[in-house]
């Protein structure tokens, strides 16, 4: 998919029309991975299990990115007349973003050397060498079982 993505992002800056939007689409139906061919994306990227990453128009990345499976890098709102605006995230270098996380919006700058932990949601942006990470919270049943057992099945 990155590959794939290189190629059709050097089409798209010649001003191809349609053709780099194509390619990206038949790697994504391939791999699973959604780069648009507009998104700047620097050296040494690096995808980690990449079914479900989704890379918008507008993404920046810099150089020595490494992301896994599940990330989202989109815009915070979808409206026609915002086409002409940054909509994505833009990512420092040598950032990790691990599973699931999801990062949101044109003004969200990742700073460089940060790292972004699981299944974290971001909508602001984060200063250089930051760990982002998300503490669920877990409930844990005791001994007693429950007040009201499930007596249903589907």
């Amino acid at each position: 998919a990155v590959t794939v993505y290189r190629l059709a992002h050097a089409l798209h800056e010649l001003g191809v029309p349609v053709m780099p939007r194509m390619m990206t689409e038949y790697a994504h139906s391939r791999t699973g991975i959604d780069i648009h061919p507009a998104a700047r994306i620097g050296r040494k990227f690096f995808i980690d299990h990449g079914t479900g990453v989704v890379i918008g128009e507008t993404t920046e990345i810099g150089e020595d990115v490494k992301i896994y499976q599940g990330v989202t890098l989109g815009a915070l709102h979808v409206d026609k007349k915002l086409s002409d605006r940054k909509r994505h995230p833009t990512i420092g270098d040598r950032v990790i973003i691990y599973a699931g996380s999801t990062i949101l919006g044109g003004t969200t700058v990742i700073g460089h050397d940060s790292i972004i932990g699981g299944n974290v949601w971001l909508t602001s942006s984060v200063d250089p060498y930051t760990v982002v990470y998300r503490k669920p919270k877990v409930m844990y049943r005791n001994q007693k079982g429950f007040s009201e057992p499930i007596d249903w099945v589907i």
